[in-house]
């Protein structure tokens, strides 16, 4: 946590042509002395601010979500009068994921926006809403992550103890497939396919039981391994496959919605708590609004980037989505994770979905 009290001066100039006496100047000088008591003529938020908060995420600045946290950042120092600054950091900058991580934790960075499968190396249960193929559709996926089931992560990252959730989730997507060799309509289009995933148990599991060759490559080596045909395939939301630019090394994209993640909007406990209770209020509201525009920003430029990448020559196909929910129940998938989830997890998410 970072505070600061630094007081701004200020200076008054006088016209040196126009002479003054010394009881003019007096006069003057004491007036302009009450006003700057009274606070007339002074900027807004011209002193520094008592608190500044740090907020890391790793996204670009033209996504959704760096430009609702900025909308965020500047509606919480409106309403604060000054007084609690958030300065808003894109693209890693302040460093890779798990270092990000471990510095939230210390306190060192005070917010961190972080994908709820990436998270689950440190809050195994935060996975389950990337489970493939659970949510057919964004009603299902809000209905579970706005109800209990988002409260039953947000549960299990506060267990962590210098971690908690803000209650609204950010929408990262969901992910569908490209390929170069042939599209990806049913499970048996996947059968042999190198497929580049990230490197998470979880993605891993999926395409195996898929029948795919799932191999994890680092995402700044992905266009080039499409590139040279080290994989066939790979899997991403569409905002990643446009931004890469994966059109220029991919034919076919297959709007599969295999797994839907979100950006949980963590934040150190203790720094938080240091912050007086009509600021966390202010804070919470705005950052939980935030998100919710970001959803349907994010809904909004996926409909764009999918005539976008048409555009760019790339083929878009509909996958089979009943054919590739049964061959993960007759696989043993879901079987697979219902043990390595605990049961009140599952059951909140079954709740939704229904009994996969």
């Amino acid at each position: 946590m970072q505070t600061s009290k630094t007081l701004q001066t200020h200076s008054i100039y006088w016209n040196k042509e126009i002479p003054v006496d010394r009881r003019s100047f007096i006069t003057k000088s004491s007036a302009a002395a009450s006003m700057l008591s009274l606070g007339f003529g002074i900027p807004k938020f011209a002193h520094a601010a008592e608190f500044t908060y740090r907020l890391s995420h790793s996204v670009p600045v033209n996504h959704p979500l760096h430009i609702r946290a900025e909308e965020a950042a500047k509606r919480i120092k409106e309403e604060t009068n000054g007084r609690f600054e958030l300065l808003v950091f894109p693209s890693d900058q302040l460093g890779a994921q798990t270092d990000v991580m471990s510095q939230t934790r210390s306190g060192a960075i005070d917010f961190f926006c972080l994908s709820g499968v990436v998270l689950s190396t440190l809050v195994p249960a935060s996975a389950i809403s990337g489970l493939g193929f659970a949510f057919k559709d964004y009603d299902e996926v809000w209905k579970a992550m706005d109800g209990g089931l988002g409260a039953f992560i947000r549960s299990e990252i506060a267990k962590s103890r210098s971690l908690f959730a803000m209650e609204k989730i950010w929408d990262n997507g969901y992910r569908q497939i490209t390929s170069s060799a042939r599209p990806v309509v049913n499970p048996g289009d996947i059968a042999g396919m190198k497929i580049r995933v990230p490197p998470s148990p979880m993605w891993i599991s999926l395409f195996k039981a898929l029948g795919g060759a799932p191999t994890t490559i680092n995402a700044n080596e992905l266009y080039s391994s499409l590139q040279t045909r080290i994989v066939d395939a790979q899997e991403n939301p569409l905002a990643v496959i446009s931004t890469l630019k994966l059109y220029e090394v991919q034919k076919y994209c297959a709007m599969t919605n295999h797994m839907w993640d979100g950006f949980w909007l963590l934040g150190n406990r203790r720094n938080f708590d240091a912050l007086p209770e009509d600021i966390q209020v202010v804070v919470q509201k705005h950052l939980n609004a935030g998100a919710m525009a970001e959803r349907a920003d994010l809904v909004e430029l996926n409909t764009t980037l999918r005539q976008q990448l048409s555009d760019k020559g790339m083929e878009i196909v509909e996958a089979n989505r009943p054919e590739f929910l049964e061959k993960l129940r007759s696989g043993g998938f879901y079987d697979e994770w219902r043990k390595k989830f605990p049961a009140e997890g599952w059951e909140q998410l079954e709740l939704v979905t229904g009994t996969l």
